[in-house]
């Protein structure tokens, strides 16, 4: 057991003027199973290369261990897996290897084969296991779940509970919840430690969250009754020191001097109502830095003609020789929020490209209705590039609504001016959500929209779909996400 300390941490990325981490300081233990979680954009990846020592810094970050990040650079992914894994562990034992491979469930025989014919989710657990041969480091994995199918995902969670010794960064609540023990969290204004797991902070949170909030409405209320008193009793000072030079009813002269004495006790006490005033501002400035804003969302879909939207008979899909799914029969009808679900290369995105109206080779029969319009959401976000108001413009959409959108989704104005290919990937998947809500449709079909997204835009995107009940097919592996959203769930051979 060590410790990695942080101290006074502060960086930029150069030529940007904004501060990403400003006097940081905090510790960790080398022996924890860190959850790492915040707003896309707030610095997580950033903050695992100044770990690494990729940029430079202000602060201080001190450390006994070594560190390795998730996932791996890799030159040549046509080779065979086993060279590979002698690339990224130089004196690897085999059957060290080969008891990671068994816990992860993946067969022997992926060894021989080159690294980019296995499966995302057999490449994620092959390289998973290479990083856990690495003794003496302290490993930073970074969002290891996406493409991560529901069983890969329970298999790799379990995993990674029987290990210790790293930072994970995911946007999976119920992952988090089954392999971590402490939750590393980038806030509005801090960076903060908790013990326990996701549900844990999560609860602590909101706690939290109550207490600020119940607490600035009293302070609210303090201030105002406060400035009012002050007010009246500077008001009744005034009063009282303009009869200094006035006379009694009865026609005696006043005693000045208590006059004076009584103006001046009132003035004192109106000054300390303000002091207390004062006061109660500064505590109310403490609070709500870190209640993170979650406008809610809103959609318009268009209503159909018909009841049933698509239907699908037998439907097999081919890519050359190969079957990506066979025999497949679906319908939606309106109002409905259909998951597709099954295991990796079941052929859930090849039949939502279907559905979508990508041209793939087919068999069966596919029938949508007439002048049905369709928003897709794809898993790959490789293509963005440009400015904001120019992808608004190329793709129809209102670019005040879009932008509007994004600024609901925790999207910094400063965004709006970069180049959509600077974006982080979380900032990337938005980018598409924005622009499908934009869109006049009848069916949503979204392919692993929460791919990179935070926990509270997953949350913002539940609370939309379940409040307005689009008609949607969806992929995706969030469980909690999808035991919330779905209205039917299809699984796929």
């Amino acid at each position: 057991m060590s410790l990695i300390q942080v101290t006074n941490l502060t960086f930029a990325h150069e030529g940007s003027f904004d501060t990403i981490f400003e006097n940081v300081s905090f510790q960790i233990d080398t022996d924890w199973k860190l959850g790492f979680i915040g707003r896309n954009g707030r610095g997580k990846t950033t903050f695992l290369n100044l770990l690494l020592g990729n940029y430079e810094h202000s602060g201080t970050i001190s450390a006994k261990v070594e560190f390795d990040y998730f996932p791996f650079a890799l030159a040549n992914k046509k080779q065979p897996t086993i060279d590979l894994i002698g690339e990224i562990v130089l004196d690897y034992v085999h059957w060290e290897l080969m008891r990671e491979l068994s816990l992860l469930q993946v067969s022997e025989d992926v060894l021989d084969r080159p690294f980019d014919t296995l499966s995302s989710g057999e490449q994620t657990k092959v390289l998973l296991a290479a990083l856990f041969l690495k003794e003496d480091r302290f490993l930073l994995i970074d969002e290891p779940t996406n493409h991560l199918d529901q069983h890969a995902r329970k298999l790799v969670s379990a995993y990674l509970n029987s290990k210790n010794g790293f930072i994970l960064v995911s946007h999976d609540r119920a992952f988090l919840d089954r392999c971590v023990d402490h939750i590393l969290s980038i806030n509005k204004s801090n960076i903060e430690v908790q013990k326990g797991n996701f549900s844990d902070w999560w609860a602590n949170k909101q706690r939290q969250d109550q207490h600020e909030l119940a607490e600035t409405e009293k302070l609210k209320k303090d201030v105002k009754r406060l400035a009012e008193a002050a007010q009246r009793t500077s008001n009744w000072s005034h009063e009282v020191e303009k009869t200094k030079n006035g006379t009694r009813n009865s026609g005696s002269k006043l005693d000045k001097g208590y006059v004076g004495h009584k103006a001046a006790k009132m003035m004192k006490r109106a000054k300390a109502m303000e002091q207390r005033q004062q006061s109660a501002v500064e505590q109310k400035a403490k609070l709500l830095k870190n209640i993170e804003a979650a406008d809610s969302l809103k959609l318009s879909q268009l209503p159909y003609h018909k009841k049933q939207l698509v239907e699908l008979e037998d439907v097999s899909i081919f890519y050359g020789e190969r079957q990506a799914c066979s025999n497949i029969r679906l319908t939606i009808e309106q109002g409905e929020r259909i998951a597709l679900s099954g295991k990796n290369g079941s052929g859930k995105s090849s039949l939502l490209k279907l559905i979508a109206g990508e041209n793939l080779h087919y068999a069966g029969t596919s029938r949508k209705g007439s002048q049905l319009k369709i928003s897709y959401v794809s898993q790959d976000t490789s293509h963005l590039q440009g400015s904001l108001t120019d992808y608004a413009r190329d793709n129809g959409i209102d670019e005040s609504l879009f932008k509007s959108i994004l600024r609901k989704l925790d999207f910094p104005r400063v965004q709006f001016e970069k180049d959509l290919s600077a974006f982080s990937g979380g900032q990337k998947k938005k980018v598409l959500i924005a622009r499908s809500l934009c869109e006049d449709c009848h069916l949503y079909v979204w392919d692993e929209p929460l791919n990179f997204i935070d926990v509270f835009s997953r949350m913002q995107i539940e609370e939309l779909l379940l409040a307005y009940s689009p008609t949607i097919l969806f992929v995706e592996h969030d469980s909690e996400f999808r035991n919330r959203i779905a209205t039917k769930l299809i699984e796929l051979p």
